[in-house]
């Protein structure tokens, strides 16, 4: 057996596995604007309730990046700056400890149980944009930091992760109704300001996928994450705004995730490596 965890900057998901078998799956807050000490509290607490008894094999980590060697360098949505994870866990549970990009993860899951595809890209679309590209069955990671798709600059000098990912979405309801709201949230309002925001959120994800398609001209985007909660209006404006962002004379393929889990069984892939 083998705990697997899906590290997110809003919520953590650890699990004890055997093989693709969820025994015990655990969820916790992650607390980012609480510092560092108390997401690392948060971690090793989901940890330890999702190993109960269990001797386990390993620890694999699915983490937002960039990161490199299990050293997380400054993940927007976690208050770390060159925090070597793969060093503290280890410490913690003396067992083989394995970290990657949880857009890697989500990706590697798609590769083994879900789209099963040659070549194709995975976005995870959370409080903030990853990304994780595969090219003939293998995850491309570059000199050790590719796949940061959600770094890429598509409007103003500013990132597709700040202009379409939940964080943005939570700011925006802010300014139109006084609180931060969810995608799922501003989708059940069903009124001009929720939409506008949605449908701005949207057409901002199109540019980028656009931009990734015609780069590496993959079998099928995968898309990951909560903002599938933002309805079926916004999902249908971003498959309309990136077919008019492509220049491709060829359908674009975007499909929703259909994997439950797909962030710990990405990461528990990592410890068959």
């Amino acid at each position: 057996m083998i705990i697997a965890v899906d590290f997110g900057g809003t919520s953590i998901r650890a699990a004890l596995m055997e093989g693709k078998r969820i025994i015990n799956l655990v969820n916790r807050d992650t607390l980012a604007k609480k510092g560092k000490k108390a997401v690392l509290k948060q971690l090793t607490e989901a940890i330890i309730e999702a190993k109960g008894g269990a001797k386990i094999k390993g620890i694999g980590v699915g983490s937002p990046g960039p990161l490199l060697d299990g050293v997380l360098k400054n993940p927007p949505n976690l208050p770390f700056k060159n925090f070597n994870l793969k060093s503290f866990l280890s410490k913690k549970f003396k067992t083989r400890i394995v970290i990657e990009n949880d857009a890697n993860c989500a990706a590697l899951a798609e590769l083994h149980y879900g789209v099963k595809k040659k070549n194709f890209i995975v976005l995870t679309l959370g409080t903030g944009i990853g990304g994780g590209i595969v090219i003939n069955k293998e995850i491309y990671n570059g000199s050790g930091y590719g796949g940061e798709l959600g770094h890429i600059i598509i409007q103003d000098g500013k990132d597709l992760e700040y202009w379409a990912s939940g964080s943005k979405i939570k700011k925006d309801a802010k300014k139109a109704f006084g609180k931060e709201l969810l995608a799922s949230e501003l989708n059940k309002l069903h009124n001009k300001k929720s939409h506008k925001i949605l449908k701005e959120a949207a057409e901002n994800l199109a540019k980028g996928v656009a931009s990734l398609i015609v780069v590496f001209d993959p079998e099928v985007v995968v898309l990951v994450g909560g903002l599938k909660e933002a309805g079926h209006c916004y999902r249908d404006i971003l498959k309309k705004e990136t077919r008019k962002y492509c220049m491709l004379p060829k359908k674009i393929n975007i499909e929703w995730s259909k994997l439950k889990n797909s962030g710990v069984l990405g990461a528990s892939l990592l410890l068959k490596k």
